[in-house]
């Protein structure tokens, strides 16, 4: 049998979720591939759990079958424990991560170390990931420009150009960053992010077969 492949929406630190997500899914660890989209932490009680129970999930399969990518969230964060765009780290949920992590003492910024598994973690997170069939990114692509070429910026943070673009990319484009009520199914994109960090669900996109699964926040939903 051929093997699938898992993507999970962005999670901002609903840990549960994501326990009860990979359980109702069910991925056999020996032959299918998980793709985390990215936005680990902010806005959710658990993000600091939510990076731990990656790296443990990473663990127990071989690490080539767990693709974490980065989303805007984590560039963010590592810009704020540099002392860079501390306020735009805040204002977009960044204090769950920063109490999780460090509890109330979070405002000493200069005693701020991260773990080193999750520094390393943080740091090696991709900026997108093919296969023959599918290009995943956190949050798109700029039309007309190769994937090798892209900023950063544009593949973590663009929405309108992107989202509104028939483009064909050449492969179908899987991406999280902008929140929908249900997946937002499109001829060249599938996006899946559908906001698990405003009360919404937690949705996996099975491949091939484009199969969505997921949880809420409601007991057993």
């Amino acid at each position: 049998m051929a093997a699938d492949i898992y993507a999970i929406g962005d999670i901002h630190g609903n840990l549960d979720l994501l326990q009860r997500l990979l359980e109702k899914i069910q991925p056999d660890l020996a032959r299918d591939q998980l793709v985390f989209m990215g936005d680990y932490i902010d806005r959710g009680p658990n993000p600091k759990g939510v990076v731990d129970y990656v790296l443990g999930f990473k663990r127990l399969v071989n690490p080539q079958e767990v693709i974490c990518l980065k989303g805007n969230h984590e560039a963010m964060f590592l810009n704020f424990l540099q002392g860079r765009d501390l306020e735009l780290f805040l204002f977009n949920g960044g204090l769950s991560t920063l109490r999780d992590y460090w509890g109330e003492d979070w405002d000493h910024l200069e005693q701020l170390v991260l773990p080193p598994e999750h520094r390393k973690f943080f740091e090696e997170l991709r900026l997108y990931y093919e296969t023959p069939d599918y290009l995943f990114v956190h949050g798109g692509l700029k039309p007309g420009v190769p994937p090798a070429k892209q900023d950063e910026e544009d593949l973590l943070w663009i929405r309108g150009d992107f989202i509104a673009s028939m483009e064909d990319f050449g492969k179908k484009v899987i991406f999280g960053h902008t929140p929908f009520q249900q997946p937002l199914v499109m001829p060249n994109k599938i996006g899946i992010d559908t906001g698990a960090a405003y009360g919404n669900r937690l949705t996996c996109l099975k491949l091939p077969r484009e199969e969505f699964i997921s949880v809420g926040h409601e007991a057993g939903g």
